[in-house]
């Protein structure tokens, strides 16, 4: 019997617990008399008596010029603040900024970090069916269409009490760039709101915490953010292990060349992985102008590999310093070895090594 009455509690606390709508869980519980009552004066002790030490540990702050005075009782949201989360990589927030901004830097040099930030938050307005109302990118700024939630949508069929609140909120996100174009800042700004507790109640066009909105939707946009670099860097791990195709041809100088069939930036590490393979050093890199620095060690094979076979991956080539020069070519790179003169290898010379570098770059799970 205790057991029984003991569940019946549980679920009733739980019943309880849930069946709050948002605006509830935003207000203090309890009564709001105190709002009544009448700031005390100051104890009067008569001149010819000794004065007490009074001591003010617990006085309370002057109430600042901006402050919301009215702010009280159901008016006064409990809710703790909202903070902006820089969970993508390379993202920040300014130290002491109150506004609804976070920094991003330049990651990927794929893409310029303006398009990829402003195609991300595109991106998610498409998933979250929210339409754009304007978007200009030559003045780094986009305006959302509204964006409506319905409380009565989460009503439970256990809830003790329902919620017919609405709410429309637009939105402005702004993109401030810096000079050199490898940061930039996104902000967002509640520019339009309504909201309705029920179909026949007047229409609210004033939010009681205009940042908390603006943080929370700016807080979605950098989560989609962070989801799609996590996919990408999934995928382009993926291609970095699985092999790829490599055929004889000549690069845009017209220099023999080994062409690959992959983009730059899947080629570049690809390429690094074969080197250490084929027992190539890399002493030094540029990738931004493409540039290799090797020294030939041999084959990274160790002594069992020599014992069972005659194949010791060995190429003809002497151990010392050469350089590759690896360069986009549309969808393909091309891979052009040189000698440390930055003179490129001759047909016969590249076509000896051609089987060993295509047998290795078209290996599947190359460890990394």
């Amino acid at each position: 019997m205790t057991y029984k009455f003991q569940l019946i509690g549980m679920i009733a606390v739980t019943a309880l617990s849930a069946c709050s709508s948002l605006e509830e869980r935003e207000i203090a519980s309890g009564s709001f008399e105190y709002i009544k009552e009448q700031p005390g004066q100051k104890i009067a002790i008569p001149n010819e008596l000794d004065q007490p030490n009074f001591s003010d540990s617990y006085k309370l702050p002057e109430i600042g010029e901006n402050a919301p005075v009215t702010a009280m009782g159901k008016d006064l949201s409990v809710l703790s603040p909202s903070l902006v989360l820089p969970i993508v990589a390379g993202s920040h927030i300014e130290e002491g900024s109150k506004s609804a901004t976070v920094w991003f830097d330049q990651v990927d040099d794929s893409v310029p970090l303006d398009t990829s930030v402003w195609n991300s938050l595109i991106r998610f307005l498409e998933t979250e069916g929210i339409g754009v109302e304007t978007f200009d990118k030559d003045k780094q700024r986009l305006v959302t269409d509204w964006m409506v939630w319905d409380e009565s949508k989460d009503n439970k069929w256990y809830s003790w009490s329902k919620s017919e609140r609405t709410i429309k909120q637009r939105f402005e996100f702004s993109l401030d760039k810096k000079i050199h174009g490898r940061s930039a800042a996104l902000s967002a700004d509640l520019v339009e709101y309504k909201e309705q507790l029920n179909p026949e109640s007047p229409e609210i066009t004033q939010s009681k915490d205009e940042r908390r909105n603006e943080i929370d939707v700016l807080n979605k946009v950098v989560k989609h953010y962070e989801f799609e670099t996590q996919l990408a860097s999934v995928k382009r791990y993926r291609q970095i292990r699985e092999g790829l195709p490599m055929e004889l041809g000549f690069d845009s100088d017209g220099e023999p060349a080994f062409v690959v069939d992959a983009d730059y930036e899947i080629t570049w590490p690809r390429l690094l992985l074969v080197l250490r393979k084929l027992g190539f050093d890399v002493k030094d890199f540029d990738k931004s102008n493409g540039l290799m620095f090797v020294k030939y060690n041999g084959s990274e094979e160790g002594w069992w590999s020599d014992i069972w076979s005659s194949d010791k991956n060995q190429f003809d080539l002497d151990t010392e310093e050469y350089r590759i020069k690896v360069v986009a070519a549309g969808e393909k790179t091309s891979i052009t070895l040189l000698d440390d003169e930055s003179k490129p290898f001759l047909v016969n010379k590249l076509t000896d090594l051609y089987p060993k570098f295509s047998k290795t770059m078209s290996a599947d799970n190359l460890d990394i």
